[in-house]
């Protein structure tokens, strides 16, 4: 039954990539918003997202409650539908904020490099920006879904048919992330997800488990830890990339600081990040140990 369900489920978003792959870029992230706003908030996962949100924001009033989590399908629904159009919108409809420290880090030829960021806005964008932009390839890591059909799919449009590396998070995969910053590749990795064998970090004051494999692989490789924001604008299908100072992995005499600290603070940008924009945060996630 399992191996059926997950043939349907390939099917029809191969379908739905077919689809929206026929249409201009623009158009496709439009009506993929309006089908997320008028479904998403319908479905069951829905009761999820409102918990999420009102434990992470007690002080939100019902009805902007409401407003986030349509906002937040909306912006899902424009995820999916742009899938087919990654680099053509990271090329024509995508703009970097702070670039010159963003070329500051860049100019380093074989200096290893690792972006964090989280599930807000298109994800997808910020490494296939970075080539189309300036070309600078950018290795990812993921957590790919158990459909092997739609992880194939997925795989290849975030990849653009294997232009760029794709890690997903596995014991093996961690070997070939350490020997690609050991040949001075740069890494994208998303730190807002629930991680069990993590570390327990305050996520919105409340404990979440949380993957520390990005600052300890920056001390390890002594690259930058450097957190990138990116915001959908207000149009729907145009992105600002926001690059933020590298965050300070060692104390000044040299030795590594805390983990937990490192993290600590770059949980204070996402959570700040978040509630700039909340509708662009996917809050389907199980991030709280709570």
């Amino acid at each position: 039954m399992k191996k059926i369900r997950y043939i349907l489920e390939a099917l029809f978003l191969y379908l739905l990539f077919a689809v929206f792959g026929c249409m201009p870029a623009k158009t496709a992230s439009n009506i993929g918003g309006w089908i997320g706003r008028t479904i998403g908030p319908k479905l069951a996962a829905s009761r999820k997202a409102r918990k999420h949100i009102k434990m992470a924001m007690p002080e939100t009033k019902d009805e902007r409650v409401e407003e986030i989590i349509q906002g937040m399908w909306e912006n899902l629904g424009r995820v999916i539908a742009e899938y087919p159009h990654l680099e053509e919108i990271s090329r024509k409809y995508t703009t970097f904020e702070n670039e010159n420290r963003l070329l500051s880090l860049l100019k380093n030829e074989g200096q290893p490099l690792i972006f964090i960021g989280g599930h807000l806005s298109n994800w997808e964008i910020n490494s296939i920006a970075l080539l189309t932009h300036h070309n600078k390839k950018v290795d990812a890591t993921y957590r790919p879904p158990n459909n092997p059909w739609v992880a194939r799919l997925l795989d290849n449009a975030r990849t653009l048919k294997g232009r760029l590396k794709a890690y997903p998070k596995s014991t093996k995969s961690g070997r070939k992330i350490m020997q690609a910053l050991r040949q001075g590749h740069t890494l994208g990795i998303l730190i807002d997800q629930k991680y069990n064998e993590g570390i327990e970090v305050p996520f919105f004051n409340m404990p979440a488990m949380t993957n520390p494999v990005a600052v300890r692989l920056s001390q390890r490789y002594r690259c930058p830890l450097v957190p990138v924001k990116n915001i959908r604008g207000a149009d729907g299908c145009s992105f600002r990339i926001i690059t933020y100072p590298p965050l300070e992995v060692f104390h000044p005499d040299g030795t590594p600081r805390p983990v937990k600290d490192v993290l600590k603070e770059a949980h204070i940008l996402l959570e700040a990040w978040i509630k700039d924009h909340p509708e662009q945060w996917l809050w389907l996630h199980h991030r709280w140990n709570v």
